[in-house]
């Protein structure tokens, strides 16, 4: 499994851990780091950094696209996996838009419901076709 696919998984980890939890992230990040098994990459405390730092934004762009459900709504595992997907999409632009959704399915297809890996990919295909400009 390569570097940040692992990293992801261990990002969508701490969310939905700290979601279901009711759970500070950072302060759930900072536990899961020191503990360090498993280890938590660099690429994860920048994911789930990111999401907290963006994460009114980023809820409001994964309600807006949901056609009509709420976050509250989402299988707790697809909440976690749209808000790293979400992030990574729009504020980290050293990975390609189509590999971020790539992973990010493929967390559904291994973490979740059989109809999430469609769902989660048409969330973010939303998300990307209204906030990213095409030139």
């Amino acid at each position: 499994m390569a570097a940040r696919t692992k990293a992801r998984k261990r990002a969508v980890d701490v969310l939905y851990e700290a979601d279901v939890r009711g759970r500070d992230r950072l302060e759930l990040l900072r536990e899961r780091v020191a503990d360090g098994n498993p280890p938590v990459p660099d690429h994860a405390v920048r994911l789930v950094e990111g999401v907290e730092a963006q994460s009114d934004r980023i809820d409001e762009l994964i309600e807006t696209h949901t056609s009509g459900w709420s976050l509250d709504r989402l299988p707790d595992v697809d909440r976690a996996i749209l808000r790293m997907a979400t992030y990574e999409l729009l504020w980290v632009e050293d990975v390609p838009d189509a590999v971020v959704i790539d992973e990010a399915v493929e967390l559904a297809k291994a973490l979740s419901t059989d109809e999430s890996p469609k769902y989660v990919n048409g969330v973010l295909g939303a998300i990307l076709a209204a906030e990213v400009p095409t030139a």
